[in-house]
């Protein structure tokens, strides 16, 4: 796998590769020239601070690279149809076996798009259906709510040699609801929103983003005759409001011009309901969410399906009966059906159903929409299709396997990774957990810091090494939290009455204000229906969860955080000229690169390439922006600059800038310091999102935080000034409910709320509310149990 050869002593390398991948010379992000090799059929936990390069040497080049040398074993047709991956920048690579990746990644947001489509067990269930539902209605895409419910036929015809032509008939249906189109939700909007029935359109009564008089919306509207454009809405007829509503698309002529009008509705469904709202300006999306409310199929009842789908049943059950089962009781109901002719399909049913349950996510059911998922969820339901796979010498890399998992289920996740190394596979695992670390045969920790100041290889070796290597890894490993001697009183309570959000039984609860208190209980046991679900957002409530963060190549901290905006209104007041010059996304921009800093080359089936702009230089800007300077500095240098060194600059002296140096703290708080402005979002690691995302949320006014997981990615070192940042929060007079797993947050809380005992129809229930002194010395839970252990009590 090597591209540069070593003519001297080849024969070392061939054998050695046999059971060692090596690295050298890895530079990919901020990896500096690192050479590591790795043991194959061995379980390597890599391990250092958020950011230290953990993800590039393991993704962003191990994996990447096997990925790339698979993909050019396809033909350059078969090529031309999958992504172009360009080779990570390392100088060798050897001993490389296939790369099984299992991250982090949300799964996709397609409505459509559930557990059981993810996982292959709806194609099961309905190849069994097919074959024992009564009546029997069709093939198993019948049962398919992704196919819709419609005949074709048709004729194919087949040349054989000198024979005649053979013709054949085909026919095909699906079972897909025809009223929800297998989304099983349909869509209201919300009038109101639309118009002030107050106002005509000519006085303004339209409140639809980009719908204005002034254009050519308003030239349709004055000139399509449907409807008075100086008379209010509330006194419209009713065909003038079905017109100005509904109406289909009407070729009309205005000023003699052939043009289409169309009603509000289907031009609002064409062009914003039908698009992808994560992809919208956020003042568009503000108003789809306002706009539109959904409310279950009435058809269908939410199950996506047809009639005919839903009536054929096995043993009094449908396929839609089936999919809304808790995984773990449809595993039993598999198991009692006894039928020889489908024993095969049976057996890897149940196979696949019973490692759900053992990867601890027997509590989903198969209906549940993939995109709702949790970034540890969905990395477990990736990892199904591999437990059963009879494929050895692979190599498996997983990034943070624990996150979202209870102390209770990380063993049970332990067992899982040693089963895949046991098989004969190769086993790397990106973790922060001493659990974890702990059960490793090979450690190579990263670090020392973060940034620019990460990427070298600190340790590498056994657990007991590290333990006495002397790194911050090594330092912190048997690190644990005490509990507080006193905790803080509450300012009053938080009622929720009667929650029944998925598993929640009728909750009724009082969650103390003015506090740090701690929601957790075993994975799926209902913390963040009854946090989520229970809690409205808005009137003072902040909510922080683990949505991934919307940016292209272009975004960085800067733009993200709405640092850049008093940077530029900075240099634009020094300089006398338009804020807008010191964008590059804007009129600042470098015309050649366009402000990207770089040329992208598309080599079609080959890797594209992307070049330093000649031009500007990589800086982004025209050359006479970076004339303009403030404080000595031109706008590309600052953004060049970590938060750290923009929190000096712009905090005293000629570029003091208060509005940026607030927003340069926040920063700086959640443990940003090192990142510079302007490195892209793309490249940050998943711990950096997510703290990236809490400074910026809080600047938003509100008495309640609520943050989801907060200690996801960030190392052991970093714990304790995340849980110093709570405290600040809570100083300062909020109240911050957490949802977290971590025992340090645990042992750290005023107030612990748990809920159990299981998950799934086993949780939904309050198990414990108290102070974490109690809940350590009564131990009721297994919450109890393990803060216990944790705090040595």
């Amino acid at each position: 796998m090597a591209t540069r050869t070593d003519t001297r002593s080849p024969a070392p390398h061939l054998a050695d590769s046999h059971d060692l991948i090596r690295v050298h010379g890895a530079r990919v992000n901020n990896l500096k020239d690192v050479s590591i090799e790795i043991p194959k059929r061995r379980l390597t936990v890599f391990t250092g601070v958020s950011g230290s390069g953990k993800s590039s040497l393991v993704f962003s080049t191990i994996a990447a690279e096997s990925q790339r040398l698979i993909n050019e074993t396809y033909s350059a047709f078969v090529q031309g149809f999958m992504p172009t991956l360009a080779r990570p920048e390392v100088d060798v690579l050897e001993g490389l076996t296939t790369v099984i990746s299992v991250d982090q990644q949300r799964m996709g947001a397609d409505p459509r798009s559930t557990v059981g489509t993810a996982t292959d067990v709806n194609a099961m269930l309905r190849i069994l259906f097919s074959r024992l539902g009564k009546p029997h209605i069709g093939p198993p895409s019948a049962y398919a709510f992704n196919v819709p419910s419609v005949r074709a036929s048709g004729a194919i015809t087949v040349e054989r040699g000198a024979r005649k032509a053979v013709k054949a008939t085909f026919s095909r249906t699906g079972g897909m609801c025809p009223h929800c189109e297998g989304r099983g939700t349909v869509s209201d909007i919300d009038l109101t929103q639309l118009y002030d029935d107050s106002k005509s359109l000519n006085e303004g009564a339209l409140t639809i983003p980009g719908y204005s008089m002034d254009g050519w919306y308003g030239r349709i509207f004055r000139g399509c005759g449907f409807f008075d454009p100086d008379k209010p809405i509330r006194k419209y007829t009713k065909k003038e409001l079905h017109d100005l509503l509904h109406r289909e698309p009407t070729k009309i002529k205005v000023e003699g011009i052939n043009l289409t009008y169309a009603g509000l509705i289907p031009t609002i469904q064409k062009s914003f309901l039908s698009k992808d709202v994560d992809a919208m300006q956020p003042h568009i999306r503000a108003f789809v969410e306002r706009a539109t409310t959904f409310t279950v199929c009435p058809e269908c009842d939410g199950t996506r399906l047809s009639e005919g789908a839903r009536t054929s049943k096995i043993k009094k059950v449908s396929i839609a009966d089936a999919c809304a089962m808790q995984i773990s009781d449809l595993a039993e109901w598999i198991r009692g059906l006894k039928e020889p002719s489908v024993a095969p399909l049976l057996a890897a049913l149940l196979q696949t159903l019973d490692s759900f349950v053992e990867i601890g996510l027997g509590y989903l059911s198969l209906d549940r929409p993939a995109g709702t998922l949790s970034g540890g969820e969905a990395q477990r339901v990736k990892m199904i299709r591999h437990l059963g796979s009879s494929l050895t010498d692979v190599t498996y890399v997983f990034d943070e396997p624990t996150t979202g998992l209870h102390p209770h289920d990380i063993q049970r996740m332990n067992r899982l990774l040693l089963r895949l190394r046991d098989k004969g596979n190769t086993v790397l695992v990106v973790e922060h957990k001493p659990e974890v670390i702990a059960i490793a045969d090979h450690v190579v920790d990263l670090g020392p810091g973060a940034g620019t100041a990460g990427g070298t290889v600190c340790f590498e070796g056994t657990v007991d090494g590290l333990r006495s290597g002397g790194t911050i890894t090594g330092r912190h490993f048997d690190d644990r939290a005490s509990l507080k001697e006193t905790v803080r009183e509450p300012t009053g309570a938080l009622e929720i009455r009667g929650a029944t959000t998925h598993n929640l039984r009728g909750v009724d609860v009082d969650i103390p204000l003015g506090v740090l208190t701690v929601v957790t209980g075993v994975a799926g046991s209902g913390k963040s229906s009854l946090v989520h679900g229970s809690i409205p957002t808005g009137d003072g409530v902040v909510s922080i969860d683990q949505g991934p963060i919307r940016g292209s190549r272009r975004s960085n901290p800067a733009t993200y955080t709405g640092l850049l905006d008093p940077i530029r209104k900075a240099f634009a007041k020094a300089n006398g000229v338009k804020p807008a010059l010191f964008s590059a996304n804007s009129e600042g921009a470098c015309p050649t690169c366009n402000g990207a800093g770089v040329i992208y080359t598309d080599l079609a089936m080959m890797a594209g390439v992307a070049t330093t702009c000649e031009d500007c230089e990589g800086k982004r800007f025209q050359p006479a922006v970076l004339e303009y300077r403030l404080g000595g500095r031109d706008i590309s240098e600052v953004l060049a600059m970590s938060v750290a060194e923009a929190e000096e600059f712009f905090g005293a002296g000629e570029a003091r800038t208060p509005a940026a140096h607030k927003i340069l703290d926040r920063l700086a708080d959640v443990g940003l310091g090192y990142l510079t402005l302007g490195q892209p979002l793309t490249t940050l690691s998943g711990g950096e999102r997510q703290r990236l995302k809490l400074a910026t949320h809080m600047a938003e006014k509100g008495g309640v935080y609520i943050l989801d997981e907060p200690t996801a990615g960030l190392h052991l070192a970093d714990v304790e000034q995340l849980l110093g940042l709570l405290d600040r929060l809570v100083d300062s007079g909020k109240s911050v409910i957490v949802v977290e797993h971590h025992q340090a947050v645990m042992a750290h809380a005023d107030w612990i709320v748990d809920l159990g005992p299981g998950a799934g129809h086993d949780g939904g229930r309050i198990v414990f509310e108290g102070t974490p002194a109690a809940l350590v010395a009564d131990r009721p839970t297994l919450t109890g149990e393990h803060l216990a252990a944790y705090v040595g009590g």
